[in-house]
């Protein structure tokens, strides 16, 4: 067996929780998922996926004057006709 190095790290205990349970149903330990993610920040030389801001923020509704919160509303309407929509079980999601 190779040698190994102890890696220490704090997450939330919820995420824990949760990244468990996915991983045992998967049968991967904690430690194998870990290395496997340390392996592919080898492989691509950073991390092994895209991070970045949203598109978007949300806009706060106080720091709307009436116009613009009518213009925002227009647009959601304007959008609605159009069809741009998505259920709202999907937005829930």
């Amino acid at each position: 067996m190779s040698r190994t190095a102890n890696v220490f790290a704090r997450v939330e205990p919820e995420l824990k929780e949760d990244s468990e349970s996915i991983l045992s149903q998967l049968g991967i330990p904690m430690s194998n998922a870990i290395g496997l993610f340390l392996r592919q920040v080898v492989i691509h030389r950073g991390l092994p996926f895209e991070v970045k801001l949203p598109d978007r923020t949300p806009i706060a509704l106080d720091s709307l004057s009436d116009d613009m919160f009518n213009a925002e509303i227009e647009k959601g309407y304007t959008d609605m006709k159009e069809g741009k929509v998505r259920p709202v079980s999907d937005v829930l999601d």
